[in-house]
């Protein structure tokens, strides 16, 4: 049997699976485990050389000194935009993909042994992440970060179809299973046919996706309790005439990878402007302050904290703290809920859809497996239970299940 490595390039968490020769997958565990945060930072050193790290070691090395360091999140929901192409990090030009490829050889790296004779395959989303996303595009640039780390020859396949696969090793009889994969960036479904055999046999039935999903979910609850102490909502004058403050600069604020680009002098200086004539100047001053001193990622820490704890209680509160910044929130699960109500009908559009694809009823789909971090939510999981019933729904390995089952579609495929 040839090796094979699974590699799940995730929004937020990503994870590397290897085929064992006794037909078992296992994932491959950094010292913190097997999920390594997507994240990248950079910083300089001595006569200017630029230093990285990536995972654990990037949020240390941010933490240790912010305001010296550049923070990198959410790569993977800016590859499909053709928008961006490059960013300037302490005077020198990077470009998405080099960005990827940085991150990948420091995820990559202690692995390289398993690599050899291998053959890698790597997860896409259905729709990858953003308003204008262009599939293509993305898995176009995809590939190039990972040519870029050194992997030039590399598979590629359906995020959800992977994590069929991988609970279909579970299955003892023919079955049509639904997927979602439900993670930070992007909401995926696949429904496939799975015969056991040997050999197995799989028939994808259809898929949907939209670009959408847990750091959409951040977004409503900074956008709802947070962007208010800041400013959002309130006034300032224009030649004596009440205006309202510029929404766009809290859309940025509340997308934790769009918040860097709030760092560039000209819109710090607008929003300072601004603040001389509003009717609460601290509130923007303050805004100021938690983008150039770079308190994003303990704010997005803290939101994805109340988030997770929100699974769990109907009430949670959002606790942060910066300076003279204090936020200290009670949020009750019905108003979240309501929040991310607009989210959830496109999540369940896409349900719909990838039914419609398939040609399928409801009714049709013997099991539903739900993956990735969101699918924790209990809204989330609520969508596949008024289609699909409790009974049909399983769980498990949320964050794991990609990379082993891109692991075993390697192992499954021809050559």
């Amino acid at each position: 049997m040839r090796p094979s490595i699974g590699i799940d390039f995730g929004t937020t968490n990503s994870v590397v699976a290897a085929l064992r020769p006794d037909g078992s997958v296992a994932t491959l565990d950094h010292a913190a485990g097997a999920v390594f945060r997507s994240v990248l930072c950079l910083w300089q050193e001595g006569r200017g050389a630029t230093r990285l790290a990536a995972g654990p070691a990037a949020i240390e090395a941010y933490l240790e000194d912010p305001l010296a360091s550049r923070l990198i999140m959410s790569m993977k929901s800016y590859l499909a935009q053709r928008s961006f192409r490059e960013t300037r990090i302490h005077g020198r030009a990077w470009t998405l993909e080099a960005l990827v490829a940085a991150f990948l050889r420091e995820l990559l790296g202690p692995f390289a042994a398993e690599f050899a004779g291998a053959r890698i395959v790597v997860g896409r989303p259905v729709r990858f992440a953003g308003e204008t996303a262009d599939d293509a595009f993305g898995e176009e640039r995809l590939r190039a970060g990972f040519a870029a780390a050194g992997l030039p020859e590399v598979s590629v396949a359906l995020e959800p179809a992977a994590a069929g696969h991988r609970f279909a090793a579970t299955l003892d009889r023919p079955a049509t299973v639904l997927v979602g994969d439900m993670g930070g960036g992007t909401s995926d479904i696949s429904v496939m046919r799975f015969e056991p055999g040997p050999p197995r046999r799989v028939l994808p039935l259809g898929h949907a996706g939209v670009g959408i999903a847990g750091d959409a979910l951040d977004y409503r609850i900074i956008d709802r309790v947070v962007s208010p102490l800041l400013g959002k909502g309130d006034q300032y004058l224009v030649w004596g005439k009440p205006m309202p403050i510029p929404v766009g600069w809290y859309l940025a604020f509340a997308r934790w990878h769009q918040l860097s680009m709030m760092r560039a002098p000209k819109v710090l200086a607008d929003i300072a402007e601004v603040a001389r004539t509003a009717e609460h100047p601290e509130k923007l001053r303050n805004l100021v302050t938690l983008v150039e001193e770079e308190a994003g990622y303990a704010l997005y820490r803290a939101v994805s904290g109340v988030k997770a704890a929100l699974s769990r209680a109907a009430e949670a509160v959002l606790e942060f703290r910066h300076e003279g910044f204090v936020v200290r929130a009670a949020i009750a699960r019905a108003d979240f809920e309501s929040w991310i109500a607009p989210d959830l009908a496109r999540m369940d559009a896409a349900i719909g859809a990838a039914l419609g694809d398939a040609g399928l009823p409801a009714a049709a789909v013997d099991r539903v497996f739900l993956t990735g971090g969101t699918s924790l939510v209990p809204a989330v999981r609520a969508l596949f239970e008024r289609r699909f019933g409790a009974d049909r729904i399983a769980g498990g390995g949320e964050f794991v299940s990609v990379a082993e089952g891109l692991a075993l579609m390697g192992a499954e495929a021809p050559g």
